[in-house]
């Protein structure tokens, strides 16, 4: 039966024609924006995990910043070191010298007074944004190493500490007074020499009070045996300050790859297949041109009517 008020092959046409709008728009959207889930609407459980996620690698580029700041700091404290290390071993070099026979160890302890002063030097200059590690009173020092998310879902940031000694043999050349000044009565450089170190026993100024002028062949051999010690002690804060090196290097090589495989890992949660969106596309804008065809059809039907009334 053909009907004038009810045309049911018109609106079955439009609602597929509405359902394979509602497909191309959904696909439209995919190519343009390349994400197949873009909204929470497209599959919450999905775009919750990887809005996380996102959120997450962020967090850890700013901890990859901070591991940027935290190895120029260490890497200055450990040149400043280093340095400190090779004053020291030409201090014990002049020692040396000073235990020949018939030589004037005034002219000996004037080429003293300027390594002594060059270690001072070292140590204030040893500064990277405001924090110093070679020179300041026994305390922490931190770097950002890590951003971590548990399995109860909690978040932190792990710090990599290095604790400053400003004992005899800790592992700052000086200490350093709450105003920031060098305090040279102090640290591996400042602290005299007065008790038993190992199987030797050992009085003498500190490395940066030396004055060898006067000194007996007795208390130069004492001399360098604290010498001895002092470059012992800089060797092993080199080293601590190396490792912290070295541990950052490899924190900031893992943190860099861990923000690719996070990236990778939403990338496939949520990016779009482009190709099969592409073929999608292309099949759906020819079922919407069948779709037009089949309404224009349906809507000329009822047109067919009015034959049957002409005479």
């Amino acid at each position: 039966m053909t009907s004038i008020l009810t045309n049911n092959a018109a609106m079955a046409a439009l609602q597929t024609l509405r359902g394979v709008n509602d497909s191309l728009k959904d696909t439209q959207g995919r190519v343009s924006s390349g994400y197949r889930i873009d909204k929470a609407a497209d599959n919450a459980a999905y775009w919750s995990i990887a809005t996380t996620m996102r959120s997450d690698n962020k967090a850890l580029s700013a901890v990859s910043d901070a591991l940027g700041l935290g190895a120029a700091k260490v890497d200055t404290a450990y040149t400043a070191m280093d340095n400190a290390i090779d004053v020291v071993t030409e201090i014990k070099a002049k020692i040396v010298a000073a235990t020949e026979k018939g030589v004037d160890k005034t002219k000996i302890q004037e080429e003293l007074d300027q390594l002594q002063e060059q270690l001072v030097s070292i140590a204030q200059s040893a500064s990277f944004s405001g924090e110093n590690w070679v020179a300041g009173a026994s305390g922490t020092k931190s770097v950002v190493s890590s951003f971590v998310r548990d399995g109860s879902n909690a978040v932190s940031v792990k710090m990599t500490d290095y604790v400053l000694d400003a004992g005899t043999l800790g592992n700052v050349l000086f200490g350093m007074n709450s105003n920031g000044t060098i305090q040279t009565t102090s640290g591996i450089i400042g602290t005299a020499f007065n008790g038993t170190y190992g199987n030797t026993v050992i009085v003498m100024p500190s490395i940066y009070a030396l004055d060898i002028t006067n000194f007996t062949q007795g208390q130069l051999d004492g001399a360098l045996s604290g010498v001895e010690l002092v470059l012992q002690a800089l060797t092993n804060a080199g080293s601590q300050l190396g490792s912290i090196s070295t541990r950052i290097q490899l924190q900031e090589t893992f943190v860099s790859a861990l923000g690719d495989s996070i990236d990778s890992g939403v990338g496939r949660l949520v990016d779009a297949d482009m190709e099969e969106e592409s073929s999608k596309l292309s099949a759906l804008q020819t079922q919407q041109q069948l779709a037009i065809q089949s309404l224009s059809i349906a809507n000329s039907s009822a047109q067919n009517i009015l034959s049957l009334f002409r005479s």
